[in-house]
This record gives C-alpha cells, sequence and structure tokens, in this order.
C-alpha cells in the first residue's frame, strides 16, 4: 500500500501553522510543524520529509538560514519557501541558498498545494514502499509502471499511477473536478471536459478488475464520485 507523503512545516504564525497543517492533512498527507526556526532545523535534520514548508521569518533563526544549512546536509532535500509578497529580494536569496519552489504570501491555499504536489511528482517520490497492492491478485509497481493483474502483466501510464496513487490516499469518494485539479493540476475545470477522468477510469478498470462493468476496487458512487477499495 502507498505510504502517505511526509511534511514538516515551519512556520510562526499559529493561525497560518493551524490552516496549514489541517490543509494537508485534508489532503492525504502526514504532517509534522514547528513554530521555532532552530527548533525547525533540529526536527528537519533528524527527521525523513519528502518536502519542507519553510516560512522566511522565524525566531530563533530565520528560514533562509534553514534552508542553506538543509542544502548542505542534503542535495535532494524539497524546500517550498514562503516568501513576503512581492518580495524580489526574498525570492532570489531563497531560490540562491538552494529552495525548490517559492509562494509568496499572501497565497492561495490551493495553489500551494497543487505546488507541493508538483515538486514531489516531479521527484519520483514514492516513499519506502514502491508498490500499490490492491488485493492478493492485483499489485503495481510506482517506478517501473509494470503490474499484475490476475497473473497478468499489465503496463500503466504515469497518470494511472498518480490517479490510483492519490484515490488510495483518500477515505472518501472524490469527484472528478478534485482529480482534474489534484492529479492533473488545473487550477480551473469550468472549461475542462471531465469525460477526460471518466476514459482514464475505464482504462484503469480494464487493468485491475476481472470484469470492469463491475467494478470491485474502482468504484463509482453517483453523485459524490470514484473511491478506490483495498480487498
Amino acid at each position: 500500500m502507498s505510504i502517505k507523503p511526509k511534511l514538516l512545516i515551519v512556520e510562526d504564525e499559529p493561525s497560518i501553522l493551524r490552516g496549514l497543517t489541517d490543509l494537508f492533512i485534508f489532503h492525504g498527507y502526514e504532517v509534522e510543524s514547528e513554530n521555532n526556526g532552530k527548533k525547525g532545523l533540529t526536527r528537519a535534520l533528524d527527521g525523513q520529509y519528502c518536502c519542507i514548508i519553510l516560512d522566511v521569518m522565524l525566531p530563533s533563526m530565520n528560514g533562509f538560514e534553514i534552508c542553506n544549512i538543509l542544502r548542505q546536509h542534503s542535495r535532494s532535500q524539497l524546500i517550498m519557501m514562503l516568501t513576503a509578497k512581492n518580495s524580489e529580494e526574498d525570492i532570489i536569496n531563497g531560490l540562491t541558498l538552494g529552495a525548490d519552489d517559492y509562494v509568496a504570501k499572501p497565497f492561495s491555499t490551493s495553489e500551494l498545494v497543487l505546488r507541493v504536489n508538483a515538486l514531489i511528482r516531479r521527484s519520483g517520490w514514492t516513499g519506502t514502499d514502491n508498490r500499490l497492492v490492491l488485493s492478493a491478485e492485483v499489485s503495481i509497481c510506482t517506478q517501473t509502471l509494470f503490474g499484475s493483474s490476475y497473473q497478468q502483466e499489465t503496463k500503466y501510464t504515469r497518470r494511472e499511477i498518480e490517479i490510483l496513487s492519490y484515490l488510495l490516499r483518500q477515505n472518501n469518494p472524490v469527484s472528478r473536478d478534485e482529480l482534474l485539479k489534484q492529479v492533473w493540476g488545473y487550477k480551473t475545470t469550468s472549461d475542462i471536459d471531465t469525460r477526460t477522468v471518466d476514459i482514464h477510469m475505464a482504462k484503469i478498470r480494464k487493468k485491475i478488475e476481472v470484469d470492469p462493468k463491475s467494478p470491485r476496487h474502482l468504484v463509482t458512487h453517483r453523485g459524490e464520485g470514484y473511491q478506490l477499495y483495498v480487498i
């Protein structure tokens, strides 16, 4: 089964920290947090995080110092900086010190989630378990994109793996709009043909179901969306 991506958020404003923690938990992440620069650095160095969301202005040690130290310890650690609005100097400093991306305050929470998702996706992160196991008969390697379905080898596209991974992290049905935003990366879906999602679902069902017309794994809940079940 897929492992939840783990984030560290270092932010000293309590309301923002609570909001970001709840936001990323809602979107399927495991989240740890600190409101102090030095404590944030200690936690960042001691833990293993797929991405660290780092504010610039922090007590005891600022985000630039933390970013610089983290980059010296790891060239692959993903770092997202939260910078002051329209502060070109902050942006340049952060990127120069090795930040992978930045979002300026005040920011759109949906944009932040999409940017973090994109960073993690581009990094090829899969956690310690790179297999999606849906049943004793169906398993998929997220790195090679090959799987075994009822003793038959099956090839998947990267998009199909992203859809299955996202659905597997959710505990409730997921709407077409949510999939278009969270997996495809669209900011708005009003002009997007949602049949794109339906076509992908039909292709996935042919690969993971004994009978695609009566699915056991990838189920449609009318009026709610799609839900993936492990059997």
